[in-house]
C-alpha cells in the first residue's frame, strides 16, 4: 500500500474549468538557471497514476553534472511513495555524480516519505554482498547459535511432553479429561500397522547383512557358531530397536510434522484456540500415544524379521541349521537381554512424537517453511534417539544390566 502525503489540503473549486483543475493534476517541473545553480519547481500531484508524466524529464535531470540543483516542493499538492522515490532517485544520481542536490518546500509529510526512501534505498546498498569475517569466527557462531536453537527446542519439548502428560482434554482450560480413542485407534493404524512392511523388510536385510559379515570373520578362527551370539545380542540390545526408530522417525515423524504444520499454515490451530479447543489434546496427544503404542510392538516385529534374516544367512553361508541357531541364542540370550532393547522403545516414541509436534508447531506461512521444518523434524529426531541410545548404553554398562 502506498502512502500518501498532502501538501495542500484545498481541492480544486467546484467552479474551475475542466482544463484548469487538469493543470493542477497533472506533475510538473519548472527549471531556472542562476549561475552554477539550477532551481527546479515541482508542482501538480506526484502520485504512482500520474508520475510516469515527468518521469523522462527527471531522468533527464540526473545527467547533470558539477554546480547545485535546488528542488522546490511547495508546489507539489500530493505525493506518494512513488513519487517520493523518483524525487530520491534524483537526488541520489546527482550526488554519485558530485552535485550537491538541495530540497526546499516541502511539508513535513512528504519530508518523511523522503527521508523514509531514502533510508531504505541506503540500506539496500549498504548490505554486504557476502560474509567477510575470519571462517573460525563464522563457525563458533554457527556452534553458538546451534546450541542456542537445542535450547529453545528443549522447552518447546518440555512445553509440548508436559502439556501432554498433564492433560489430553479437548477443552482448554477443563478439569475432566476426554480421551479420544478413535484418533488414537486411527493413528495407531497408519503410524504402527502401515509400518510393518518396511520395518521388518529392512531390519530383515540388516540381520543377514550382519550375520554375514560375522561369520565370514569368525570363519578364520573356527568359532561361526559364535555369530549366533553376535546377532543375538546385536538385534535384541540395540539393533531392533535403534532401526525401527530411525524408520518412525523418517516415515511417521515426517507425516506429524507434515500434518501439524499444514494445519498451522492454514490457521486452523488458531481455529482450534478461538473455538475453545486445547491444540496439544486434539493433535499431539493421540498421535503420542499411538507412537508409545506402536514402538514397542513394532520393534518385537524387527526383533523376530532380523533374526530370520540371521537364520536363513547362517544356515545358506555357513551351514548352522536354524534348530542349531535357537538353542545356540537359547543358552546365549537371557530375559533382561530381550528387555533391554524393548525399554527404550516408548522413550524413542516420545522424542520421536514430541520433536515431530514441536518443529510443526514452528511452521509458518509459507511452503518453504514447512519443508524446511519436515526436514528438521527428521534430522533432529534421528540425532536424538542414536545419542538417547548411547546414554542407555553407558547405563546398562554402569549397572551391568
Amino acid at each position: 500500500m502506498l502512502t500518501t502525503a498532502d501538501t495542500d489540503a484545498s481541492q480544486p473549486e467546484a467552479g474551475r474549468e475542466p482544463d484548469a483543475r487538469a493543470a493542477d493534476v497533472r506533475p510538473s517541473i519548472e527549471t531556472r538557471e542562476d549561475g552554477s545553480t539550477l532551481h527546479v519547481a515541482l508542482a501538480g500531484v506526484w502520485t504512482t497514476r500520474m508520475i510516469g508524466l515527468v518521469d523522462k524529464e527527471m531522468r533527464e535531470l540526473a545527467n547533470r553534472e558539477g554546480g547545485k540543483l535546488v528542488l522546490d516542493l511547495s508546489g507539489v499538492s500530493k505525493m506518494d511513495t512513488a513519487g517520493a522515490w523518483v524525487v530520491e532517485r534524483l537526488i541520489a544520481a546527482l550526488s554519485d555524480k558530485g552535485t550537491e542536490t538541495e530540497v526546499t518546500g516541502g511539508s513535513e509529510a512528504a519530508s518523511t516519505l523522503l527521508d523514509a526512501v531514502g533510508e531504505s534505498a541506503h540500506n539496500k546498498d549498504e548490505q554486504p554482498s557476502g560474509d567477510t569475517r575470519n571462517i573460525v569466527i563464522r563457525m563458533l557462531e554457527a556452534i553458538g547459535r546451534g546450541v542456542y536453537a537445542m535450547k529453545d527446542d528443549f522447552i518447546a519439548s518440555m512445553n509440548i511432553l508436559g502439556a501432554t502428560i498433564a492433560g489430553a482434554q479437548s477443552k482448554a482450560g477443563r478439569a475432566g479429561h476426554s480421551v479420544n480413542i478413535t484418533a488414537i485407534v486411527h493413528h495407531i493404524d497408519k503410524m504402527g500397522v502401515g509400518a510393518i512392511p518396511v520395518v521388518v523388510l529392512m531390519s530383515a536385510i540388516v540381520g543377514a547383512i550382519v550375520a554375514q559379515q560375522g561369520a565370514f570373520q569368525l570363519r578364520y578362527f573356527g568359532a561361526e557358531i559364535f555369530v549366533v551370539d553376535l546377532v543375538g545380542i546385536l538385534v535384541w540390545r540395540e539393533l531392533g530397536v535403534l532401526l525401527t526408530a530411525i524408520m518412525i522417525a523418517g516415515r511417521s515423524g515426517s507425516a506429524i510434522t507434515a500434518e501439524i504444520g499444514s494445519m498451522k499454515m492454514r490457521e486452523e490451530v488458531d481455529a482450534l484456540k478461538v473455538i475453545g479447543l486445547n491444540p496439544v489434546g486434539v493433535l499431539v496427544f493421540p498421535r503420542l500415544v499411538a507412537l508409545v503404542i506402536a514402538v514397542p510392538c513394532l520393534t518385537i516385529a524387527a526383533n523376530f524379521a532380523a533374526l530370520g534374516g540371521a537364520i536363513f544367512v547362517t544356515y545358506m553361508y555357513s551351514g548352522i541349521s536354524p534348530e542349531t541357531f535357537i538353542e545356540r541364542m537359547r543358552a546365549t540370550i537371557d530375559i533382561s537381554t530381550i528387555f533391554a532393547g524393548l525399554i527404550k522403545a516408548p522413550f524413542m516414541a516420545l522424542i520421536i512424537g514430541t520433536l515431530a509436534s514441536v518443529e510443526g508447531m514452528k511452521v509458518g506461512g509459507s511452503a518453504e517453511s514447512l519443508g524446511a521444518r519436515v526436514t528438521a523434524s527428521v534430522v533432529k529426531a534421528i540425532f536424538v534417539v542414536i545419542i538417547v541410545d548411547g546414554f542407555f548404553a553407558i547405563f546398562y554398562a554402569a549397572i551391568d544390566f
